[in-house]
């Protein structure tokens, strides 16, 4: 049986949704679709995950429960019976302490965010109060409750509290106390001390930063014993990045554990507290081949790394891929503050030098700030799952035709740089890596999220202006 979308109403406190059913009803009874995910999901709810349904069966009218804030999200409705439900907003903010209150039948659903203080009292007898929640519940987890006549948020209950079915819990829970508001959940940058780190740290400021001292997760014991409950959203710019490095013994451990099995641990993190996982990928994960598509490798090009640092990356992008809520970020030729190619070409500028740059590597530049916005891009537009490019647009260029327009830009002579090959400036070195020489990004998909790319050339401008 087809049915419409349901009809979703938002209320005074944020997050949570009323949802109109769409309720069949003939002689027999009726029928509904109580969750269905790709429906819901179009609707305007959240995509939730979730894991345990259960069920309360009231006998009696004026059995009424809450008013409880459990540390998950819950997806409500009736399978019979009449309620009128109630909701108190336990935050810390602006919206601690208000109050919402709605009748419902089988036909109206509520989606409570976690923080939200969830209650209800029976209308009818027989009352089969349903409920889906996106964490398992578990034994001893204590979790905040409000008095059911706590004066300061005043609900007005149908049939008296004094006629009505409590547990004995219930009449005794605390009232409404601003020392006692539940932290909301917060974006955690991992990696923080790194170029990409300190410019998600500035598009983010109420997040909570850190570097690899504070957090090394590739560091089990550390990842285990971290407080994964209290963030909706991180965003993983910890990686290895030594690349001629990764090569080595010790090199390839460490990129492995880092670029790769750290990731899988975010992966399922992300499934059991059920946060977005945002994870910051690189054209390394693609040989360079002469047969990349002429717009640059899309986000669903064969995967086919030359180098160890680009197979431990490659490796960390199917890991995160297998998270619910999750963003690959796929990017080339980082520049922010700290150690990178514009930064060394400055200094020689400076110095008076003439290097002699490779001419056979084309991509584009992607600057750290421009990789913060369109993180923010992804997460406030609604952009689906999956991987994306992420790179400044423009024609692109190669590393030599960079190191011109850096020299260019700080008033040194351009023609001080002379161009080499890739083969002639490796020679008979054996501790690089292998180089992509067609790093080109299609920007196609981010382009269809809204997203409109700053041009490499102006960003490298104000770069160095800036510098």
């Amino acid at each position: 049986m087809s049915t419409p979308l349901p009809a979703v109403e938002t209320t005074p406190i944020p997050g949570l949704l009323v949802v109109r059913l769409d309720l069949r009803t003939d002689a027999r009874g009726f029928f509904k679709e109580n969750w269905q995910r790709e429906k819901m999901v179009a609707a305007g709810l959240p995509d939730f995950g979730p894991v345990q349904n259960n069920v309360s069966f009231n006998t009696d009218r004026g059995v009424t429960r809450g008013i409880h804030t459990e540390p998950w999200d819950k997806f409500i409705s009736l399978a019979t019976g009449r309620i009128f439900a109630a909701w108190v907003d336990m935050r810390e903010g602006d919206s601690f302490g208000a109050t919402f209150t709605l009748e419902m039948d089988p036909s109206v659903a509520a989606f409570v965010p976690r923080g939200v203080g969830n209650s209800y009292q029976t209308l009818t007898d027989g009352t089969a109060y349903t409920y889906l929640v996106n964490q398992h519940w578990r034994a001893g987890i204590a979790y905040p409750a409000l008095a059911l006549d706590d004066p300061t948020v005043a609900i007005d209950w149908p049939i008296p509290l004094s006629e009505s079915e409590i547990s004995e819990k219930d009449q005794h829970n605390p009232h409404l106390d601003p020392a006692t508001a539940i932290p909301r959940q917060r974006t955690l940058v991992l990696g923080g001390a790194g170029q990409l780190g300190r410019a998600l740290a500035a598009e983010f400021p109420d997040a909570q930063v850190v570097t690899r001292a504070e957090l090394d997760v590739s560091d089990a014991e550390a990842v285990a014993a971290w407080d994964w409950r209290a963030y909706d959203v991180v965003l993983n710019a910890a990686a290895y990045t030594a690349v001629d490095a990764a090569e080595t013994p010790d090199g390839r451990r460490v990129a492995w554990a880092a670029n790769a099995v750290a990731p899988a641990r975010l992966a399922e993190l992300s499934r059991e507290h059920g946060f977005t996982l945002v994870h910051y990928s690189s054209d390394y994960v693609f040989d360079g081949a002469d047969d990349a598509p002429a717009d640059g490798w899309t986000e669903e090009s064969p995967l086919s790394p030359l180098g160890v640092y680009g197979q431990s990356k490659a490796a960390g992008d199917l890991a995160v891929a297998a998270a619910p809520h999750h963003f690959v970020v796929r990017t080339s030729w980082v520049v922010g503050e700290g150690s990178n190619f514009v930064a060394t070409m400055s200094r020689l500028a400076a110095k008076g030098l003439e290097p002699s740059v490779v001419d056979d590597q084309v991509g584009r530049l992607t600057f750290t700030g421009e990789l913060a916005r369109a993180t923010r891009h992804l997460l406030e537009s609604g952009a689906p799952w999956g991987t994306y490019n992420v790179t400044n647009s423009g024609p692109q260029h190669s590393w030599y035709d960079v190191a011109r327009d850096v020299f260019a830009l700080v008033g040194a002579d351009p023609e001080r740089i002379s161009p080499t090959t890739t083969e002639a400036y490796v020679g008979d070195r054996t501790d690089l890596s292998p180089r992509p020489s067609r790093s080109l990004l299609d920007l196609s998909r981010l382009a269809a999220t809204g997203f409109v790319s700053e041009d490499a050339a102006t960003a490298l401008r104000r770069h160095l202006t800036v510098a």
